[in-house]
C-alpha cells in the first residue's frame, strides 16, 4: 500500500517535467512494472487461498489475464532495452485486446488503431477483399483481388488501377502474364518517344483511381453515415 503511494508520487513528479532523461524514463518504468508485478502476484495468491470462493467475476478474470499479458510484453521489452524492437501481437487496450497499432506514415496520424482493410472497386461498387486488425501489406493482395473479381463477375479483369504500394515486381509480372493493363508508372528513365495508346490508358487509370477510389471513402463516411456507427465488439467493429 505504501509502495503504491510512493510510485504514484514519483510518477506524478515525472509527468510534470517537460523533458526526461533516458535514465529517468527507465527508472520510472522499472518501478511501475515492479509494482504491477507485485499486485498481480498478490491477486494470484488470494485466488489460490480462496479457490472455493469467487474472488473475481468471469469478466474480471478475463481482464486480469489481459493485464498479465500486457505486463509480460512490456517487461520483456524493457529488459531487452531496444526501443526499436517490435512487440508481436502488442496489446494497446485492455478493453479491446484485439486492436493493434498500425503504422501508416501519414503526416497527421503516423499510427492508427483499428481494423485495416484492402478495398477494391469495380464500376463504382466497393468490396472489402481482406479485413484484419493486424497490420498486413496490401501490395501482396493483388492476386487475391484479381481472383475475387473473377469470382464475383465471372470474367477476367482487363484493366487495374492501384497506388505505388501495388506496383512491385511480382504484381507487374503477374499483370503482364495475364495481359492486364495497369496504372503503374513505367520503370527506368522517361522515353523521348511519342506517347503511345497504353500511356494514355495508364494515365487515365491513375486519374480514375485517385478520384473515384479515394473519394468513395469520404462518401461512405459522410453520405452513408458510416461515421456514426459506434461499434464496440470485434465482430461488429
Amino acid at each position: 500500500r505504501t509502495k503504491y503511494l510512493d510510485v504514484e508520487k514519483a510518477n506524478m513528479e515525472y509527468v510534470k517535467q517537460r523533458k526526461h532523461k533516458k535514465s529517468q524514463q527507465r527508472r520510472i518504468i522499472r518501478r511501475l512494472l515492479n509494482l504491477l508485478g507485485k499486485i498481480l502476484k498478490e491477486i494470484r495468491r488470494m485466488m489460490r487461498e480462496h479457490n472455493e470462493q469467487e474472488v473475481l467475476t468471469v469478466r474480471e478474470q478475463s481482464t486480469l489475464g489481459i493485464i498479465t499479458k500486457v505486463y509480460r510484453q512490456q517487461k520483456n521489452h524493457f529488459d531487452s532495452n531496444d526501443p526499436r524492437e517490435s512487440i508481436p501481437d502488442r496489446i494497446v487496450s485492455t478493453s479491446k485486446p484485439y486492436v493493434r497499432p498500425i503504422v501508416r506514415g501519414k503526416e497527421v496520424k503516423n499510427v492508427e488503431f483499428g481494423a485495416k482493410c484492402n478495398n477494391i472497386q469495380v464500376d463504382g461498387i466497393s468490396f472489402i477483399e481482406k479485413l484484419s486488425f493486424n497490420a498486413f501489406n496490401e501490395g501482396t493482395r493483388l492476386g487475391h483481388c484479381i481472383k475475387m473479381h473473377k469470382r464475383l463477375f465471372g470474367v477476367d479483369a482487363k484493366k487495374i488501377g492501384g497506388d505505388t504500394g501495388y506496383a512491385g515486381t511480382a504484381n507487374r509480372d503477374l499483370c503482364k502474364e495475364l495481359g492486364i493493363q495497369t496504372s503503374f508508372v513505367k520503370r527506368g528513365r522517361p522515353s523521348a518517344e511519342k506517347k503511345r495508346e497504353e500511356d494514355y490508358v495508364r494515365k487515365e487509370l491513375a486519374r480514375v483511381r485517385a478520384t473515384q477510389m479515394e473519394g468513395s471513402f469520404g462518401t461512405q463516411k459522410e453520405h452513408y453515415a458510416m461515421r456514426r456507427i459506434k461499434a464496440r465488439k470485434k465482430k461488429t467493429e
